[in-house]
């Protein structure tokens, strides 16, 4: 089978299409014949080994899964003994390791879900794990109730875009901050405020004030960011953080330090470890049907060029989603 693979940390050049071992559905487990798989900022983390610090865990020499990529969306191909949920034809997305394949295996209890029935495989791919983490971030990590007011830092990216609309779906009033290009993406998304972050800095918003912030960037310190909560605000951490540990540490002190931080002030500092479930796959597939969450996609490319599209989301500072179609 076909996969897009790599040997050794570097840049984009790194990724090949090569022939892998194909791939059967052993007991309790699902092969799916992949349609489409979204690009996330951990492909290219994993596939430069950034932060170092990571490699402990991707892979000291190289990393230990060959094969990029985690959400993908695709056909049951064929089901191993004891699977009782799905059946070969059904269509279907989710969480795993070596997306950027032709087939995945996944167990039958892990991150896979029927597909929601009014999207198409390229915005279902896009949905597992970005939309996962705006989900836990804003439901589980923040607790967020109707009526309060959130701010999303990194409104226009892949998680942000489903933040603002998870936001909404909630209740919520939304502050979005974004790029100028992006600021009619992230009001269309239903944002009820946008700060154009090359004009204004939403830390220094004079009276205003949030009672969630949710920080996909990590560009601003802790202090800033909770400098706009309320007295009891929570303050949420996910990813970013390149910006103060550059490549030995990326994110990791930044969430040492709101680990830190969390117990000796009064706001809420949560760090968000997003884990895949099922169950999340399900709610964010009754939300899109639903019509409360559609997934924005900035480009697509064909399979064969996923290290275009990877090199595409870690240099041209994607909007949204980016997605490969198999």
């Amino acid at each position: 089978m076909k996969a897009i693979v790599q040997d050794r940390y570097g840049p984009s050049d790194v990724l090949r299409l090569g022939e892998v071992e194909p791939l059967e559905a052993g007991p309790g487990e699902v092969l799916v014949r992949v349609h489409a798989a979204s690009v996330n900022a951990r492909d290219w983390h994993v596939m430069r080994g950034d932060p170092y610090l990571a490699r402990l865990d991707f892979g000291l020499a190289a990393p230990k899964v060959r094969i990029r990529g985690t959400d993908f969306a695709g056909r049951v191909e064929a089901v191993g003994a004891g699977v009782t949920r799905l059946r070969p034809g059904d269509e279907v997305f989710g969480e795993t390791d070596a997306a950027f394949a032709e087939y995945v295996r996944v167990p039958e209890t892990g991150a896979l879900e029927t597909k929601p029935a009014n999207l198409t495989f390229e915005q279902a791919a896009a949905l597992p794990l970005a939309g996962n983490t705006a989900l836990m971030g804003l439901r589980d990590a923040a607790g967020l109730r109707a009526g309060q007011h959130v701010l999303v830092n990194g409104a226009s990216g892949g998680v942000g875009t489903f933040a603002v609309q998870l936001a909404k779906a909630l209740g919520a009033r939304v502050t979005g901050v974004c790029s100028t290009r992006n600021l009619d993406l992230v009001r269309s998304l239903g944002a009820d405020h946008v700060v154009d972050y090359t004009r204004e800095d939403f830390t220094r918003a004079g009276d205003v004030r949030y009672d969630v912030v949710f920080d996909l960037v990590g560009n601003r310190s802790l202090a800033d960011c909770r400098r706009v909560l309320t007295p009891t605000g929570t303050l949420v951490l996910s990813g970013g953080g390149v910006f103060e540990g550059g490549s030995l540490l990326g994110p990791i002190g930044l969430i040492a330090r709101g680990r830190l931080v969390s117990r000796f002030v009064r706001h809420r500092v949560r760090v968000l470890t997003a884990v895949p479930s099922q169950e999340n796959l399900a709610t964010l597939r009754e939300l899109a049907e639903s019509g409360a969450l559609t997934p924005v996609i900035d480009r697509t490319f064909p399979f064969g060029e996923a290290a275009q599209a990877v090199r595409y989301l870690e240099v041209e500072h994607a909007r949204a989603k980016v997605v490969l179609t198999v």
